[in-house]
C-alpha cells in the first residue's frame, strides 16, 4: 500500500531521507533496532517514574509528614515533651526531634545546604499540604545522607532529622542501570550479528563487481543467511553460464575467421595473377576492405576474452600509445600525473580502447591533448582535439557497432565503425564510463572515468 502525499510534502520527505537516512544497509538496520530500543527504554522509565516511583515517594513522604505532625500536635511547644517524643521517635521511626524557641532558632541554619528537588520533591509537597499555615523548609547535608526538615510554628521551630533513605531509595538507579545495561548488551549482540549478515552481502557485491571487471575470484563462497547464500549460488551459476557462452562464441568466431580467411587468401592470390589494370586494383581494394572489416568484427565480438586482470600503469600505457603517433603531422600534448596509482584491469583491452580513441583524434585533428588525473577515487582520462567534432545528436549513435557519420568519416579514414564500440565495451567492462562532449580546443572531448 502506497500513501500519496502532496508534492511539497513528498519532496520534503525525500530530502530528509537523502539528507539524514544512512546510506548503508548496516546502519539502516541498526537504526531500525536502535530507535525502537530507545523508545521502549524511555517509555519504561517514564512509566516507572509516573507509576511505582511517584506512588512510593508520595507514600513515604506522607508517612514521615504524619509522624512530624503527631509530634507537633502532642508537644505544643513544650521542650520537655519534645525531648520525650525524641526518644520515642528515634527508637521507632528513625527520627530525631529538636525544638528551638524563637530566639535561638536561626543558629544552625548555615550548617546545611538547600534541598535537592529530585530527592525531596514529594516531601515538600506533602509538607505544604499538611502544614499550610506554617513555614516549612527542607535541607540536606553535603553528603545528602541526612535530611533536615524545619517547621516554623508560632511557639518555636521544630527541627526533624532523619535519613534521606526514608523518603528516597537508590533502587531507581539500579532499575535504570539494569535497563541500560541489558539494552547495551542487546545492541552489541545485534551489531555482531548484523556485521556478519552485511559482510556476506558486501562480499557478494564485491564478487559481482570483480566479475564485471573481468576478475575471476574463484575463492568466493556464499555464506550468511539462506537468502544471501541462495543469491550467491545463483550468481555463480550465472557467471559460469556467461563464461561458457563467451568461450563457445570465441571458438565459433575463431572457426569462422579461419573459414573466411581461406577463400580471401585464394582470391588475393588469383588477383595477384591477373593483368595489371583498373579491374585488378578494384578487386584488391575490395579484398583489403573485406579483411579489414573481418579483423574489426572479430576484435569487437571477441573483446579481450581470456586476458587476465593485472595492475596497469596508465602513465606508461598512454605514453606507449602516443609514441606510435609521433611521426604524424599533429601536435601532441600530454599532461602526466605520477601520483595516479596503477589500476587493476586488462592491459591489452585498455590499450586497444585508448588506441582507438586517440587514433580517431589524430585522424581528424591537428592538435591532440591528453590529460590523466584522479578525482573522487576515479581515474579520469581526457582526450581533446581541435577537429570537426561530433554533433550532439550523434554522440550516442557513434557507440553503436558499424555506425559511421556519413559525410565526415568514410571507409578510408574511419574504418568500419567499430572503434568507439570496442572502446566503450572495454571501458564498461572495467566498471567505467565514456562520454563525449565539446572540447575547449574547439573539437571533440572524450572523457573516460574508471574506478581506482
Amino acid at each position: 500500500m502506497h500513501i500519496k502525499f502532496p508534492k511539497t510534502v513528498d519532496n520534503t520527505l525525500r530530502y530528509l531521507r537523502l539528507k539524514f537516512l544512512p546510506k548503508t544497509l548496516f546502519f539502516r538496520t541498526m537504526l531500525l533496532i536502535f530507535i525502537p530500543l530507545i523508545v521502549v527504554q524511555v517509555v519504561s522509565i517514564v512509566a516507572f517514574f509516573n507509576g511505582n516511583w511517584s506512588r512510593m515517594g508520595k507514600k513515604l513522604s506522607d508517612n514521615l509528614t504524619s509522624d512530624m505532625a503527631m509530634v507537633i500536635d502532642y508537644s505544643q511547644g513544650n521542650p520537655k515533651k519534645v525531648q520525650a517524643f525524641d526518644k520515642l521517635a528515634e527508637a521507632n521511626w528513625d527520627l530525631n526531634v529538636t525544638f528551638y524557641d524563637n530566639n535561638t532558632k536561626h543558629q544552625f541554619m548555615t550548617k546545611a545546604s538547600k534541598h535537592h528537588k529530585f530527592i525531596t520533591g514529594f516531601l515538600e509537597e506533602s509538607l505544604k499540604n499538611k502544614f499550610p499555615d506554617f513555614d516549612t523548609n527542607i535541607y540536606l547535608t553535603e553528603d545528602r545522607d541526612i535530611l533536615w526538615v524545619l517547621i516554623d510554628t508560632p511557639k518555636g521551630l521544630y527541627r526533624f532529622e532523619t535519613s534521606s533513605k526514608n523518603i528516597f531509595t537508590t533502587a531507581v538507579f539500579g532499575f535504570v542501570a539494569w535497563m541500560i545495561g541489558t539494552s547495551l548488551l542487546l545492541f552489541l549482540v545485534a551489531v555482531l550479528f548484523l556485521r556478519i549478515q552485511v559482510r556476506s552481502i558486501a562480499d557478494l557485491a564485491q564478487f559481482s563487481e570483480d566479475f564485471g571487471k573481468g576478475i575471476d575470484n574463484k575463492a568466493f563462497k556464499p555464506y550468511g543467511s539462506a537468502e544471501v547464500r541462495k543469491a550467491g549460488l545463483a550468481f555463480i551459476k550465472m557467471k559460469e553460464r556467461i563464461q561458457r557462452q563467451i568461450s563457445e562464441r570465441t571458438r565459433m568466431l575463431a572457426g569462422v575467421s579461419h573459414d573466411l580467411r581461406t577463400p580471401l587468401t585464394r582470391m588475393r592470390l588469383q588477383a595477384e595473377m591477373m593483368p595489371k589494370g583498373q579491374d585488378r586494383d578494384d578487386l584488391m581494394q575490395d579484398i583489403s576492405e573485406m579483411e579489414k572489416m573481418l579483423d574489426g568484427y572479430l576484435d569487437f565480438v571477441s573483446g579481450e576474452a581470456g586476458e587476465k586482470s593485472t595492475f596497469v600503469d596508465m602513465n606508461e600505457l598512454i605514453l606507449s600509445i602516443l609514441n606510435k603517433f609521433r611521426n604524424r603531422n599533429a601536435l601532441i600534448r600530454y599532461a602526466t600525473n605520477d601520483q595516479v596509482s596503477a589500476i587493476q584491469g586488462r592491459e591489452q583491452g585498455l590499450k586497444r580502447a585508448l588506441t582507438n580513441i586517440i587514433s580517431n583524434a589524430f585522424d581528424y585533428a591537428k592538435t591532440v591533448a591528453v590529460r590523466l588525473e584522479s578525482n573522487n577515487n576515479r581515474l579520469e582520462i581526457t582526450v581533446d582535439d581541435d577537429g570537426p567534432g561530433i554533433p550532439a545528436d550523434k554522440r550516442e549513435d557513434v557507440f553503436k557497432a558499424f555506425y559511421r557519420i556519413e559525410g565526415s568519416r568514410n571507409k578510408e579514414t574511419g574504418g568500419v565503425g567499430l572503434g568507439l564500440s570496442i572502446a566503450k565495451d572495454v571501458i564498461t567492462s572495467h566498471g567505467g564510463t565514456i562520454t563525449l562532449g565539446d572540447s575547449d580546443m574547439g573539437g571533440l572531448r572524450v572523457l573516460i572515468s574508471i574506478p581506482l
